[in-house]
C-alpha cells in the first residue's frame, strides 16, 4: 500500500498472493437500508466481475439514454474481484430496464425493485469479504497465524491505510494528478493523466501517451485504446477545442478535466490527500494505534471531534472503539495535532513542498478540498481464517470507506494488491 510503513501486529506472515482469478476476492455490500418494493426509484442488486462499478454505470446510462446523474451507488467496488451492489437510478420504472438485463458481459441483475429514496455515495454500513490467499506453503500453520492476528486486529483496530485501489493498480497515478491539481496548472494535470507514460504499461499504450507529451493530439487520440475511456473523453475535448482555439489554453484544459465524471475529476485531490494520509498514518500508528497521546485530535464513530475528556476518560473510550485518535486528510481548513504530533503531520506537508492553502485549487475550486479528520484505525468483525486445499480462506467485514488491503497486508507481511 502506498506509503504504508507500518505493522501492528507481531505475526508471522503468511506470504502468498491474492486474485489469482476474479473470484478470489469476493466483496458483498452492507447496506444501510433495503429497498421497500415502492416508489419512483429503480434499485438493482448485481453481481459484477472484472468491471469497475463506474464503468456498469455508464454502460447502463448510455444504452438506456439516461443522463449519468440520474444514476447512483453507494460505493465504489474492486474491478479484480466479483462484487455485489445495489445500483440506483432515479425516476425510472423496473420494467424499462428489460431490454438491458442480459446485455453485460460479467454482469448480472440478481434482484431489481422500487424505492421511495434516490440511492446515494456513502450509504453503507460496510462491506464483507471472502478472500482467498493462494501459494501458501503450510496452509494449516498459515491459518493460524492469520487467525492470530486478526484477533489483534479486532482487539486494537487496523490501520486506516488507503489502499491501491486509491491510486490506480499497475499504473498508480491518480494522486499524482492530484498533485499537479495543487500547483494550480490545469495543462500539467491533464497532462499527468492522459500522458507521462509508465515503463511497465503495455507498449501501444506508452505509445498513445507519449504522442501525447509530444503533443501531437490526433496521434494520441488514435492509439489510444477505446477501452481508455477517460484519456479518449478528454481528448476529444481537447481536439475540438484546438481546431476552435488553434491552440489549448487554461480554459480548454478545464473543460478536459470537466468532460470526465465527477466521481473520477473529484477521485484526484482525494487520492493526493490519501497519499499523504497514509504517511501520516505509518508515523502515527507507530505510536500506538490504539493509545491515546498529547496533542492527539480525537473523533467519534460520528466523525465528530471530542472536545473535553481526561486523559483515562478519552482511552477507556478509544479502548471500547467509541473514539479514534486521527491523521489528517490535508486541506484548506484540516487543523493538525498539537504538540509533536503536530509537528510529524507538518513534516509530512513539508517533504512534498506544499501547504494547505494549496488544496484551495483556485482555477478547479469544486474539485479543492477543505479536508477534514480522519481516525487512523478501523473496527473489524466476523472474522476467520481457514485453511483451504488452494492455500487460506479469510472472512470479515469492515465498515464503508476502508480497505480490505490493510487488512491482508497484516496477515500477509507483504504488500496485498
Amino acid at each position: 500500500m502506498l506509503n504504508a510503513e507500518t505493522f501492528i501486529t507481531h505475526t508471522k506472515g503468511t506470504g502468498g498472493t491474492i486474485r489469482v482469478e476474479y473470484e478470489d476476492f469476493y466483496v458483498e455490500e452492507i447496506p444501510e437500508t433495503i429497498p421497500t418494493g415502492e416508489g419512483p426509484n429503480t434499485w438493482m442488486w448485481i453481481e459484477k466481475k472484472g468491471r469497475t462499478t463506474l464503468d456498469v454505470v455508464l454502460d447502463i446510462a448510455r444504452d438506456l439514454n439516461l443522463s449519468r446523474k440520474r444514476m447512483g451507488f453507494a460505493g465504489m467496488k474492486d474491478k479484480k474481484a466479483v462484487t455485489r451492489q445495489w445500483l440506483g437510478i432515479s425516476n425510472f420504472e423496473a420494467k424499462d430496464l428489460e431490454p438491458i438485463i442480459d446485455k453485460y458481459y460479467n454482469v448480472e441483475f440478481i434482484k431489481i425493485t422500487q424505492n421511495q429514496k434516490k440511492l446515494r455515495m456513502g450509504q453503507l454500513v460496510g462491506n464483507k469479504f471472502r478472500v482467498l490467499i493462494r501459494n501458501i506453503e503450510n496452509p494449516d500453520k498459515a491459518a493460524f497465524e492469520a487467525q492470530n492476528a486478526l484477533k489483534k486486529l479486532e482487539e486494537v483496530g487496523t490501520p486506516n491505510y488507503y489502499g491501491w485501489q486509491r491510486f490506480g493498480k499497475p499504473r498508480s497515478n491518480t494522486h499524482l494528478v492530484g498533485k499537479a491539481l495543487t500547483t494550480n496548472s490545469l495543462k500539467k494535470t491533464v497532462g499527468a493523466y492522459i500522458g507521462n507514460p509508465y515503463d511497465d504499461e503495455p507498449e501501444h499504450i506508452k505509445a498513445a501517451r507519449a504522442a501525447y507529451d509530444d503533443g501531437n493530439l490526433e496521434k494520441s487520440f488514435e492509439l489510444m485504446p477505446t477501452g481508455m475511456r477517460y484519456e479518449r473523453m478528454m481528448l476529444r475535448t481537447l481536439l475540438k477545442e484546438e481546431k476552435k482555439k488553434q491552440t489549448l489554453d487554461e480554459e480548454s484544459y478545464r473543460k478536459a478535466l470537466y468532460s470526465l465524471p465527477k466521481p473520477l475529476s473529484r477521485m484526484f485531490i482525494h487520492a493526493y490527500q490519501s497519499f499523504l494520509f497514509n504517511k501520516a498514518v505509518s508515523k502515527r500508528s507507530a505510536l500506538g494505534i490504539n493509545q491515546y497521546q498529547e496533542g492527539d485530535i480525537i473523533i467519534d464513530n460520528e466523525e465528530h471531534l471530542i472536545h473535553e475528556g481526561s486523559y483515562e476518560e478519552l482511552q477507556e473510550q478509544i479502548d471500547n472503539f467509541q473514539a479514534h485518535p486521527t491523521a489528517p486528510l490535508f486541506g484548506t481548513k484540516v487543523p493538525l495535532a498539537g504538540g509533536k504530533l503536530g509537528e510529524m503531520e507538518q513534516q509530512v506537508l513539508d517533504e512534498e513542498d506544499i501547504s494547505l492553502d494549496d488544496f484551495e485549487c483556485p482555477k478547479m475550486p469544486k474539485l479543492g478540498s477543505h479536508g477534514l479528520r480522519r481516525s487512523i484505525r478501523f473496527k473489524i468483525w466476523d472474522v476467520s481464517a481457514t485453511a483451504v486445499p488452494e492455500g487460506i480462506l479469510t472472512e470479515f467485514s469492515i465498515p464503508k470507506g476502508c480497505y480490505a488491503t490493510a487488512v491482508l497486508r497484516e496477515i500477509m507481511k507483504t504488500e496485498a494488491v
